[in-house]
């Protein structure tokens, strides 16, 4: 494959002033003239893709717990599945942006933020999130009320909020999987107590999230697989 890349005029062209030092500053880079948009009409605006350089701006600096992992990987994968599962653009940037209130240290200049993308982003959000401070109250609390309040949430929040949960699921299933136990120490609460909020939750997509089966399916076998690992090293 390098080759094959080394061959393009314009990758001898990069790699030279990599070399030396020169290469151009890449900020905005879709605003230039000569970016090869594609015709209009799109399936997603311009307004996704500014969402999306939002995401990967504002959590930057942030990886999932315990792993190094960028963690603009899980905001992608839970908008990639609120988009399989039928999401419209304001649900797929919610879906981008559902931890920006909980996560952000400035909650005034995060919720700015969102906002910029529309009053019904920024509900879908809100809604998502569990804390808007800085010094989060205890787990058990903010999971109880979210759990309550999403008993009469409406679709909307309920697929972004399913599609955030399943991404979750899957990769600590996956971690289990991978290293064991010690997986649970990485967060605020042990495992029995992140299996019953899981189960909670599953209860209400059950209920309530309606033509989404195969979504609810998927958390489910994510949920299992997590309950099935070793509970001690």
């Amino acid at each position: 494959m390098d080759n094959i890349i080394n061959r393009c005029p314009e990758a001898d062209t990069f790699h030279r002033r990599e070399k030396e030092g020169r290469l151009p500053l890449t900020g905005n880079i879709t605003k230039q003239a000569k970016f090869p948009w594609p015709e209009k009409p799109w399936l997603l605006s311009g307004r996704f893709v500014d969402a999306l350089e939002a995401a990967a701006v504002m959590f930057a600096v942030k990886d999932r717990k315990g792993t190094g992992v960028p963690y603009i990987t899980h905001l992608l994968a839970t908008c990639a599945i609120a988009l399989q599962n039928g999401a419209g653009e304001d649900q797929a940037i919610a879906a981008l942006l559902h931890d920006t209130i909980e996560d952000i240290p400035d909650k005034t200049k995060a919720r700015a933020t969102i906002g910029l993308f529309g009053p019904e982003v920024l509900r879908i959000v809100e809604a998502c999130s569990d804390s808007d401070t800085l010094e989060k109250d205890p787990w058990e609390e903010r999971r109880a009320r979210y759990i309550e309040r999403l008993r009469h949430e409406d679709q909307a929040v309920l697929l972004v909020s399913a599609a955030d949960k399943l991404d979750n699921a899957r990769a600590i299933a996956a971690d289990l999987k991978k290293d064991g136990a010690r997986v649970w120490d990485r967060f605020n609460a042990p495992r029995d107590r992140q299996l019953w909020y899981y189960g909670e939750l599953l209860k209400i997509y059950k209920a309530r999230l309606e033509g989404k089966e195969g979504l609810v399916s998927e958390l489910e076998r994510a949920v299992t697989d997590m309950a099935k690992e070793p509970a001690e090293l």
